[in-house]
């Protein structure tokens, strides 16, 4: 249901809602909030709550102006896992400076202005998720443990899977939230899960994919196990990743029959072109942290930029004839990700793809070749981000300063560490 502002007023008198979380992203997708008496929505949709910019990873490009936060009325949803007398609500916000301008480390302003852009092209896109995380035992004190919560395989069932319930009862939350998932299964790693959803609009689907990290995370405290979204968690299992199925068509046919054409199977081409041909200037932003590129190369998972119609190791799966499927599957993206921000560049790069009718190359064959590669590492991707015009093109100027300057940071630390395994279960595991 999407709601305004007078009726969450209404909500909030008529259901007992005693607390509005008031929920945002740092730059790197962490989740933020404050909480704020229900009795103060009112003044809160008219002037925003401050907070302290310096104190949120890469906020200090506000120069030390305050910043405000702005809930979206429309993104109101009752938080399950809270008590059910003196309920709490929850609101994704847009950040503000206090004139009223935008703030340009606000990712769902970014990927607002992108799907404008698209539109006034004449575009529309639709993006859904497939993300993965595990679950790991903890210990008699409460500490998360390397041990995973099951040993089961891909598709395995109960009681080999010992996820079931914990999958049921994520499903149940996110439903309560009024997010509804396609489906649930357990994944092929040790205690290795999946979740599913639908395509929807850009916003949207970005708000839906952080409140189901927030819904596995909270769900998994309750049952006494940790849930992990940590890229590469156990050196030789699966990593965790997050498949972004794009589709894109033209304005107009927004509401026609959905239809498969010999112009719609163009366009996806060319989009996909698009973000092929720019995926190693922004894999900096699908693929955040030391730890994510530990992932490519293993298990079937991408390395190669390249497109097939099977699941190799290539950048994406085109899906041009199957009813049903996204027609265009990027799978490098990993879950820790800022999705605002990554669900932007992908329409950016379509974009491009499209205003120039690039080509795609050959199909993948599946014997590596000549194929350009992803990134090798964290390094490396903050030196293509650096230099790419793309980039420079659409992200604020000094948003992209200070994502690569903490890629820099980060991989200067790794680098300097003795046990860089330790180092990213510190940094990582607990965390993520």
């Amino acid at each position: 249901m999407v709601y305004t502002e007078n009726e969450v007023l209404q909500y909030i008198d008529e259901n007992d809602v005693k607390f509005v979380k008031l929920t945002f992203c740092d730059i790197k997708g962490t989740l933020k909030n404050i909480s704020v008496l229900s009795s103060e929505m009112t003044s809160v949709f008219e002037r925003g709550v401050r907070i302290t910019a310096k104190k949120i990873c890469g906020f200090s490009i506000a120069g030390g102006r305050d910043l405000y936060l702005f809930p979206d009325a429309q993104t109101m949803s009752v938080l399950p896992w809270r008590p059910q007398h003196g309920r709490v609500i929850r609101m994704f916000c847009y950040i503000k400076y206090g004139d009223g301008t935008p703030f340009e480390g606000d990712g769902r302003y970014f990927l607002k202005q992108a799907s404008r852009a698209a539109l006034k092209k004449g575009w529309c896109f639709r993006f859904g998720t497939s993300s993965e995380f595990m679950l790991f035992r903890r210990d008699e004190s409460g500490m998360p443990t390397k041990i995973p919560h099951d040993y089961a395989g891909y598709c395995d069932i109960a009681p080999d899977d010992k996820g079931e319930n914990f999958r049921r009862d994520v499903c149940f939350t996110l439903e309560q939230m009024g997010i509804h998932p396609v489906s649930s299964r357990h994944e092929a790693g040790h205690g290795q899960h999946e979740i599913d959803f639908n395509a929807s609009s850009a916003l949207k689907a970005a708000d839906t994919f952080l409140s189901f990290k927030s819904a596995v995370k909270s769900v998994a405290e309750q049952h006494g196990i940790h849930g992990s979204f940590m890229p590469k968690p156990v050196r030789d299992e699966c990593g965790n990743g997050m498949h972004i199925g794009i589709n894109v068509f033209r304005d107009s046919d927004f509401f026609g029959d959905g239809a498969a054409s010999a112009d719609n199977f163009k366009d996806i081409s060319i989009a996909a072109a698009g973000i092929m041909h720019h995926i190693r200037e922004y894999t900096l932003f699908t693929n955040s942290t030391v730890n994510s590129y530990r992932r490519f190369g293993e298990f079937s998972l991408p390395r190669y930029i390249a497109w097939s119609r099977e699941e190799r190791e290539q950048l994406i799966k085109l899906n041009l004839e199957t009813e049903g499927e996204a027609p265009i599957v990027l799978r490098a993206p990993d879950c820790v990700c800022n999705p605002y921000f990554v669900f932007g560049l992908l329409i950016y790069a379509a974009l491009e793809g499209i205003d120039g009718e690039m080509e795609l190359p050959e199909e993948f064959s599946g014997d590596g070749g000549d194929y350009p590669v992803l990134p090798h590492d964290l390094s490396e991707a903050a030196e293509e981000a650096k230099s790419s015009e793309f980039l420079k093109k659409y992200v604020p100027e000094k948003l992209l300063e200070k994502v690569i300057r903490n890629a820099e940071s980060e991989w200067k630390e790794y680098s300097a560490e003795y046990d860089k395994e330790q180092y990213e279960e510190r940094k990582f595991f607990y965390s993520l």
